[in-house]
Formats: C-alpha cells, structure tokens, sequence
C-alpha cells in the first residue's frame, strides 16, 4: 500500500515512533486517528509523494510506536507528549518546518504542536474535529451520547481494559462500520493491519491512557491557552457532512476562535475522510499546501 516508502523506527527520547517516508518535495506530517494507524493514509500518501516528501507516523501508543509507561496524571499520553515525538521524528528526518494533516486524534496532536511548537508547523489541516477543550465546555446530552466513548475509555484503570479486551475486533468494526458512511471504504488490507495491532492489550492499555489524558490534562492545556496564545500559521478544517460536527458546531467559527486563518468546508463522507472521500481531501489538501 505504500510503494517506494521506507519504514523507520526513530526513538524520540520518549518514545520509539514508527514511520513511513517517501516522495520527493516540502516535507508533510501525517497524523491517523482511533482505531488506526499510519496506514489511514494508503489512498493519500502515495499521491502526496509525487509532489511533497511524505511522513505518515504511528502517534506513541498506537500501531507499532512504542508505548511508554504511563503514570497518575497520565501526561505520557497527553498530545503534548504525543507533539513532541512527531517533532523529534521530523528533526530527526532532517525537517525543521513542515506541513502537518491530522485526523481525529492525530489533529488533536497536530493542533497542539502547533501552538506548542509554532515555529515548526508551517501549515495545519485538521480533518473531523474541532479543539478538545471546545468540545468538552460544550458538551451535552447528544454530545456525551455520541461521543460515549471519550467518557468511557477515559474511566479509571483497568475498567475500559478489560471491556476493549473482551472483544477487540468488536470494538474495531463498530468504530470502522458506525462512523463511516462509505461501503467498502477500509480494503481488508487496511483492516487487518489496523486489527493486528488494536488487539494487543499494550495498545488498548494506551488508548485508554489517551483518553484519560485528554479529559485531565489535554483539557487543562486547551484551557491555559484559551485567548492567550493562538494558532500561527494556516490552518485548513475539514469535516465530515454526514457526521455530528456539521450540525453541533460552526466548524470553521470555532476554529477561528483559535487561529486567525482559517478555511475549509464540509465533504460527502462520514468521519474517515481519507479513507472515504480520498480524492477530494486529496484536492483539498494539495490547493491548501500549494497555494
């Protein structure tokens, strides 16, 4: 799925992150989501290569990336953390600017280097989310029924463990099945590499790890920096038309609340954009990188 790519496994002093690079150009992060990996971007990458240098990672925690013991307050598993690996993967890859794409919470982490790094991210596209802590001071009856799964997973040790671990493969089609709206959108390649790693208890143990950190810790970061620090660079938001953000939020309002520049719109799929809708976030991405 990712020919002429090379695979690298580079230790970031925190963790040891898995990655694919190949093409030839300005240098682009790719950041994947739950319940998947680097390989979300199979339909995209090989595209992005003829053009750009491509880097698509597995955040720490999922995939094959290491993953880190944790600790009380779960700051292992913050996007802080998680923003701190891909910027190391990239210095170490000979990139100290970059464009980053993110997607569910591979955007999460890839809008937190932004403002934690702003020196690094020279353009910032964020597919089908809108910032943590916005989501959370919003939240509501429909918000916590939908999104049921930040507020279980997010439970103390080792509850959401042991349920993930009962039925993994379960909980991976739910995810992969429930949340798009494109037949056939996950070639059983896809799945079986994403099913491969998401039964490991290591990485279910990590995932929950994740979510614990973004209900703590993530949310305290969004909040420390509500109005007093704000997204530089570029910021392109895509999302999904047939999901629950086209009609909770005024997407690109809420993004602009957090960057001054922003663009973006809406695409025909459900939450797996890459996936589902590749030629046009292709489109849309090549025309925000290029222009």
């Amino acid at each position: 799925m990712f020919e002429g790519f090379e695979q690298s496994m580079i230790d970031t002093g925190g963790a040891v992150i898995r990655v694919r690079h190949g093409g030839k150009g300005p240098p682009v992060l790719l950041l994947h989501g739950i319940p998947q990996t680097h390989v979300m971007w199979h339909k995209l990458a090989p595209r992005l290569a003829k053009e750009f240098t491509v880097v698509a990672a597995d955040l720490r925690g999922y995939g094959d990336s290491s993953k880190p013991p944790t600790d009380p307050d779960h700051a292992p598993y913050s996007k802080r953390a998680m923003a701190r690996d891909q910027v190391e993967v990239m210095r170490q890859l000979g990139y100290d600017r970059f464009f980053v794409v993110g997607h569910d919470r591979g955007g999460r982490c890839a809008y937190r280097m932004a403002l934690d790094h702003p020196q690094r991210v020279l353009k910032l596209a964020v597919l089908d989310i809108v910032p943590t802590g916005e989501a959370f001071r919003r939240a509501d009856l429909a918000f916590g029924l939908a999104y049921w799964l930040w507020f279980f997973l997010a439970q103390p040790y080792d509850l959401p463990e042991r349920v993930l671990g009962a039925n993994a493969q379960m909980f991976l089609d739910y995810m992969l099945d429930g949340w798009s709206g494109t037949a056939d959108a996950f070639p059983e390649e896809a799945r079986a590499e994403y099913a491969r790693t998401f039964r490991d208890p290591t990485t279910l143990h990590a995932i929950c790890e994740e979510y614990r950190a973004a209900a703590t810790l993530d949310y305290e970061h969004d909040e420390a920096d509500r109005g007093r620090r704000r997204i530089r660079c570029p910021v392109l938001a895509l999302w999904s038309r047939q999901g629950p953000l086209q009609d909770w939020y005024d997407v690109l309002a809420v993004w602009r609340d957090w960057a001054d520049d922003v663009r973006g719109r809406g695409l025909d799929c459900g939450h797996f954009l890459p996936e589902e809708a590749p030629d046009e976030t292709y489109r849309e991405l090549h025309t925000f990188f290029t222009a």
